[in-house]
């Protein structure tokens, strides 16, 4: 990995930790608050592509493994990791594999439709699906309950999605960045 990737996904893991000096938005009927730090791992997908994207929220979640308080509402330690948020937290890096997997197989033609596509299915979709079924088992509900608590999550995961794909389609479209990054 060449000095400019490392670089590439130190900044992206420092996005992603300044997003969560966001407070999450506590919710009185469910422990998982709703937090921007998924904006930061659509956008490393995004902007980095398969690899180093997912290195650096890989990175991200080493940092709150050991006890850095980066996540939203200043948590962190490896008890994250086993409670309700440990889902969500787990897929992180597979998010971010995936939309960066779609973003590098439509580089020289990517546009915000394609990003938002790809952001709302795999980003918002599949995280809130497979992470609320996950939080379902660990808090001990019902997948059903779980699954109408989690619709929560939607509208703001969806302003999420858009967010991320107009910085990412702004971003991959500029001039100066495509000769940076290649």
């Amino acid at each position: 990995m060449s000095t400019k990737n490392l670089v590439f996904t130190a900044l992206m893991t420092a996005i992603i930790c300044i997003l969560g000096l966001v407070p999450g938005v506590p919710l009185p009927f469910m422990p998982v608050p709703i937090v921007l730090q998924n904006i930061g791992i659509f956008l490393a997908g995004i902007i980095l592509g398969r690899k180093m994207g997912a290195l650096s929220v890989i990175v991200f979640l080493l940092l709150v493994a050991t006890g850095l308080p980066v996540l939203s509402g200043g948590r962190g330690g490896i008890g994250v990791f086993v409670g309700p948020s440990a889902g969500f937290l787990f897929l992180y890096p597979f998010i971010a594999y995936f939309i960066g997997l779609i973003r590098d197989r439509y580089y020289g033609k990517i546009n915000f439709l394609i990003l938002f596509v790809t952001t709302l299915i795999i980003g918002v979709l599949a995280l809130d699906i497979i992470g609320t079924i996950i939080m379902g088992f660990i808090i001990h509900i019902p997948i059903s309950k779980a699954f109408l608590l989690s619709f929560t999550f939607m509208p703001g995961d969806i302003i999420k999605a858009i967010i991320s794909s107009l910085i990412g389609a702004t971003i991959l479209n500029h001039t100066r960045f495509k000769s940076l990054i290649q």
